[in-house]
């Protein structure tokens, strides 16, 4: 008996050692986190999706309220959230936010399977990513879209789909975030995030084909050739032709539209604008005053030109 009740003591003398010693390490060694961040945390999407620069939404919570501390939230923003979001966020901690300008993923590849068609077959694992490791692809374009969907995958919100025509993605303007997510998987770095713009209309090359002119031709019938054309008829400078393509700069953009006017393989592309009228039909034969047709005027015959006849001889007359 004496051994059950001295097993049960030491028992409980080790069980109430171990206790005092994990309450003064809990109380010695506590990391305080600032009860805002959980109530930051509560008001993000949750989505975790990485669009804002940090692993997740836990992350984004904690440098916001760290910014909110030294001043300024500026430069942090949720894209899947987006202005009402960050709206909460700044009134939960008190501070202002810039309103920034709404993005939007575009896909800078115009080469479709009529404009660059396949000069291979690849045979293995189905991805954009895997297919790029291993060369150009299946068609002689070595920058262009690889078609596999690794973007479709990648993004969350059911805003980019694979169109069976053409083999290119297409993003759907309403579910877009801007979120990064499709940048980052696309390993040709096609995709990238643009202003929307006013009224959705942007203005960008939809090429990033390096090769020289008459290469990059052979590849794509609509791809870049760095010919300048646009960068010497944009009156704002927002077009630079660095490593044989062109880009436009969205901060510098106006919107006008020369560009592309003057582009000779039709690389640049303008969303959203409005469809010029078309060009008013000359007015048809039945739309004019009816003739009559009884009523035609008749040339009046001229009258026929005196012969030039030398005048007789009396002699023949007398004859």
């Amino acid at each position: 008996m004496n051994f059950f009740l001295i097993a049960v003591l030491v028992l409980g003398g080790i069980a109430l050692v171990a206790a005092l010693v994990l309450y003064v390490c809990s109380k010695k060694f506590a990391v305080y986190e600032d009860p805002r961040i959980a109530q930051v945390n509560e008001v993000l999407p949750g989505a975790n999706c990485g669009g804002c620069g940090f692993a997740g939404c836990g992350g984004m919570a904690d440098a916001l309220v760290k910014g909110a501390d030294a001043g300024s939230i500026d430069g942090l923003n949720c894209p899947v959230g987006g202005a009402d979001v960050m709206g909460q966020v700044a009134d939960l901690l008190g501070m202002a936010i810039a309103n920034g300008e709404p993005k939007v993923a575009v896909v800078r590849c115009n080469g479709s399977c009529e404009h660059r068609p396949r000069i291979a077959e690849y045979s293995g694992l189905r991805t954009c990513a895997a297919m790029n490791s291993c060369g150009a692809g299946e068609t002689a374009c070595g920058f262009g879209c690889l078609g596999c969907g690794d973007c479709v995958a990648a993004c969350q919100f059911d805003a980019i789909h694979m169109n069976p025509e053409t083999g290119l993605p297409e993003v759907d303007e309403e579910k877009c975030t801007a979120c990064g997510a499709c940048v980052k998987a696309c390993p040709r770095h096609i995709i990238e995030l643009r202003k929307k713009g006013p009224k959705g209309r942007r203005v960008y090359v939809s090429c990033v084909n390096k090769d020289k002119g008459a290469v990059s031709m052979k590849a794509c019938k609509v791809s870049c050739i760095g010919c300048g054309k646009c960068e010497k008829e944009c009156p704002f400078g927002a077009i630079t032709v660095e490593g044989n393509v062109s880009y436009i700069d969205p901060e510098k953009c106006r919107l006008c539209r020369k560009c592309v006017t003057v582009c000779p393989t039709k690389a640049i592309r303008d969303v959203n604008f409005p469809t010029p009228a078309p060009a008013p039909k000359p007015k048809e034969a039945a739309a004019q005053k009816p003739v009559d047709a009884t009523a035609t005027t008749q040339t009046p015959a001229k009258a026929p030109a005196k012969a030039n006849v030398e005048p007789e001889t009396k002699e023949e007359t007398k004859a």
